[in-house]
């Protein structure tokens, strides 16, 4: 039986301390709930006496969540303490996490202190948040630039003190593999009671080595990592859940595991993203629009024959519905094939290798590949689309809510919808929505200025899901509500086979009203 691992989210604590990736209240529990479903196991909901918000989201967290413990931040401050305990009186299970700086850097400069007192402060916190909860974990920030054998006793009297867990924060991202990894080495040889606490992981991101450092961590004996969806938080961000998630699960030789359903991790990505209006880049490890995508030719052909040439784990065992074969000029015969079988052209050799020739020649002149594209190849025309945007209207303001009139060409008639929205690009794709009729679920919508200044231009990325498949679409223009609804129509008509059950419905009202 493998070691299990446990999962604590600070999403809503450490990663939302992103400026302007803040929550509310309803948002927060939103999450807590889709986090609770992924598995993991602590939730640290926020910092109560930070301000009436975290507290009041600690709270109704605290009364929406029931299987992870529901974790709380405190300085190691009496007051604090005192706050964070009444934040977690609905709590089925709760924990305060307390702490105080112990590098020399906090301990002279942060605190104007010694290390003598620095102890006695951690053991009194420690103590005072005991008399609150059984399950009290304790942080001495900025561990990974502290004196091990003064790192060692300060664990060593926290732990006497009634701490259940001692986390070792690489506060600042200064460690290397090895040097974090001898460091929690250090510690289970050298702590006489290290036995009765679980070390805890919680690693930054400054040189790029959080999630390294924290694998490090586990494989010397940690067995709680600190971790926030999409890897966000202070400055360079924190460990990624879905990277270390992933890294145990895919190591079969590792012999750890977690609780964390792997099929919900894109969603989660997805839904922290848009909430915390904080786009994924598009190389990020394992929840990336690129993480699945193959544009080189000998990678393609290669995942096309068998895809564990090229991919050490399944995009659907994150929640990714597949992987992408995207066409660009270093693509080869075996992706066009692929693609074009897709649409439902049979080729021979030979009617490949011309079309193939084409292919390259357009290839080289644009730098994206798409289905209109394949089909003019093929047929020599453009393929009629099924939906023309015909009129755009928004009205939008403080405090007036945005509406969106939208207007749609489809088969020769058209037809107008408007719709209400959290803002002018939401209500107009509801309106769109509303004129189509069929359930067309937003991924994700990343906006990207390309020249800078007043007169930019707004280059607009979706991807839309149906009938279990992903579609992306593009757009382009001065106004991002316009480059908005061009890319989430562009992204539609690319939905083969799409009903367009509105317009059945309208022309058998008409039929029946005559």
């Amino acid at each position: 039986m493998s070691d299990k691992v446990f999962i604590f989210d600070t999403t809503l604590r450490d990663g939302e301390q992103v400026p302007g990736c803040q929550l509310d209240t309803h948002e927060k529990v939103e999450v807590a709930k889709n986090l609770e479903l992924l598995g993991v196991d602590i939730i640290e909901a926020g910092f109560p006496i930070s301000s009436p918000g975290d507290f009041k989201s600690v709270v109704e967290i605290s009364k929406a969540v029931n299987y992870p413990v529901i974790c709380a931040l405190t300085r190691a401050v009496e007051k604090d303490i005192d706050v964070a305990a009444e934040s977690l009186k609905y709590a089925k299970r709760g924990r305060i996490h307390t702490g105080i700086g112990a590098s020399e850097y906090h301990i002279k400069h942060k605190f104007k202190s010694t290390p003598d007192k620095i102890i006695e402060r951690a053991i009194a916190a420690t103590k005072y948040a005991k008399k609150y909860v059984e399950d009290v974990e304790f942080y001495a920030e900025d561990a990974g630039r502290a004196d091990n054998v003064f790192l060692a006793r300060m664990v060593e009297a926290v732990i006497k003190a009634g701490a259940t867990t001692v986390n070792i924060p690489d506060t600042t991202g200064y460690c290397l593999p090895d040097m974090y990894g001898e460091k929690i080495r250090f510690l289970k040889e050298n702590v006489k009671n290290i036995d009765q606490a679980i070390i805890s992981c919680h690693c930054h991101n400054d040189l790029g080595m959080a999630t390294a450092n924290t694998i490090a961590g586990v494989i010397n004996g940690a067995r709680q990592v600190e971790v926030t969806i999409n890897g966000i938080g202070e400055r360079a961000g924190n460990t990624s859940l879905e990277e270390i998630a992933m890294i145990l699960q895919t190591h079969k030789d590792l012999p750890y595991h977690t609780d964390i359903k792997s099929q919900k991790i894109y969603y989660n990505s997805l839904m922290i993203s848009k909430m915390m209006r904080m786009p994924v880049q598009a190389n990020k490890a394992i929840v990336g629009r690129n993480a699945f995508a193959h544009s080189s030719g000998i990678h393609q052909d290669g995942v096309l024959k068998n895809r564990e040439n090229y991919e050490i784990m399944a995009p659907q065992d994150v929640g990714v519905p597949d992987n992408a074969i995207i066409l660009t000029a270093r693509s080869g015969k075996a992706a066009l094939k692929f693609h074009l079988e897709r649409l439902g052209y049979e080729v021979s050799t030979e009617r490949l290798l011309e079309a193939y020739n084409g292919f390259l020649e357009l290839a080289d002149r644009k730098k994206d590949i798409c289905d209109d594209d394949l089909f003019e190849l093929m047929e020599g025309k453009q393929p009629e689309k099924q939906f023309e945007i015909q009129h755009v209207q928004v009205v939008c303001g403080n405090p007036i809510q945005a509406v969106a009139t939208v207007e749609l060409g489809i088969g020769g008639k058209s037809y107008r919808e408007s719709a209400t929205g959290n803002g002018p690009v939401n209500a107009a794709l509801r309106a769109i929505d509303r004129i189509i009729g069929e359930k067309i679920e937003l991924g994700e919508l990343l906006i990207q200025s390309m020249d800078g200044g007043s007169r930019d231009k707004g280059k607009v990325h979706v991807s839309v899901k149906h009938d279990e498949k992903m579609y992306h679409g593009f757009g382009l223009d001065h106004d991002i509500v316009m480059a908005s609804v061009n890319a989430y129509v562009n992204a539609i008509n690319k939905i083969k086979g799409l009903n367009i059950r509105r317009q059945r419905r309208i022309n058998a009202a008409l039929k029946m009203s005559v």
